[in-house]
């Protein structure tokens, strides 16, 4: 199977490419940056448009990945715009490009977050749930639209709206690992927001099934089985990493240095289920937070 990837070189994207190419798929990158030759990639340019169809014939499947880091810092209106930049307009510019084509990929996978949620307790949310409300919500909601002409050319689109994303090699996990392998861990806030986790492991092995399981279909929600609170994520972590977790953060303090940030993601609370993964038959090896936090760090 050949495979269309861009956010190829990111956490997931360089997770997933490794994946594909160990069980023997033809990955493509999709790249910004001609400046790097590959003969495995072709490229496209998000502001103008500009992306090269005739390199994108053929292809079977399309994984789409890119976007620019949600919580690297404060949201200012220059970054929200680059945050709506790098994923509607892109997921646009795209769908716009495999619409067009004589022969369209039978698949189109394009990233989501379940900041499409937003903040509801311990409510469950499964992929029918109505969307939340703030600025990430509405980022999602118009995220996911974008798709919508590869819908509209008969594509399988699958929608695969993305919990928080554990790895060692980035994301949250690697910003809390050098505080709480010092013993200086503990809970966020009130520490009873839910956490929708999953394993880097599990994600791109999800992504791999979505690619040739045609009963996936629409909104999937790409998390482990078993959500848990922030208080008992840093539990499980600090026990991961044998110390103890006694320095909680106020929210007041995370409101102060991230501002809406982090009353939109650490903050917020968004038990989230993986009902159609489940009843597809998706086999997750890490459902369990501890086995999975045990797993990365080794």
């Amino acid at each position: 199977m050949k495979v269309l990837v861009s956010g190829s070189t990111g956490l997931i994207g360089s997770a997933l490419v490794s994946l594909l190419r160990s069980k023997g798929y033809e990955v493509i990158r999709l790249v910004r940056e001609k400046s790097l030759p590959d003969e495995n990639a072709t490229y496209w340019d998000i502001p103008s448009g500009h992306i090269e169809t005739k390199e994108l014939e053929g292809m079977d499947a399309v994984v789409h990945l890119t976007g620019a880091n949600l919580s690297a810092g404060r949201w200012t209106e220059k970054r929200k715009a680059a945050f709506h930049e790098s994923r509607v307009r892109a997921t646009r510019v795209l769908s716009d490009a495999l619409a067009g084509l004589e022969r369209p990929p039978g698949v189109f996978i394009s990233a989501s977050a379940i900041g499409y949620y937003g903040n509801r307790g311990s409510e469950k949310l499964s992929e029918d749930s109505p969307s939340g409300t703030g600025f990430l919500a509405e980022l999602c909601r118009q995220w996911e639209d974008a798709t919508n002409p590869a819908k509209a050319k008969g594509i399988r689109v699958v929608t695969a709206r993305i919990g928080v994303v554990l790895s060692p090699r980035g994301g949250a996990l690697k910003k809390l690992l050098p505080f709480f392998r010092l013993g200086l861990g503990g809970k966020m806030g009130g520490g009873a927001q839910y956490m929708s986790w999953i394993s880097i492991h599990d994600l791109v092995r999800a992504f791999q099934y979505c690619l040739s399981h045609e009963d996936l279909c629409g909104l999937v929600n790409f998390v482990a089985p078993n959500p848990v609170t922030n208080a008992e994520f840093t539990r499980a972590l600090a026990t991961a990493c044998r110390r103890p977790a006694l320095l909680p953060v106020p929210g007041w303090v995370l409101k102060l240095m991230f501002g809406e940030m982090a009353e939109e993601t650490i903050l917020s609370s968004a038990r989230v289920l993986p009902e159609k993964l489940r009843a597809s038959g998706f086999d997750f090896h890490f459902p369990e937070l501890q086995k999975a936090l045990r797993h990365l760090l080794n």
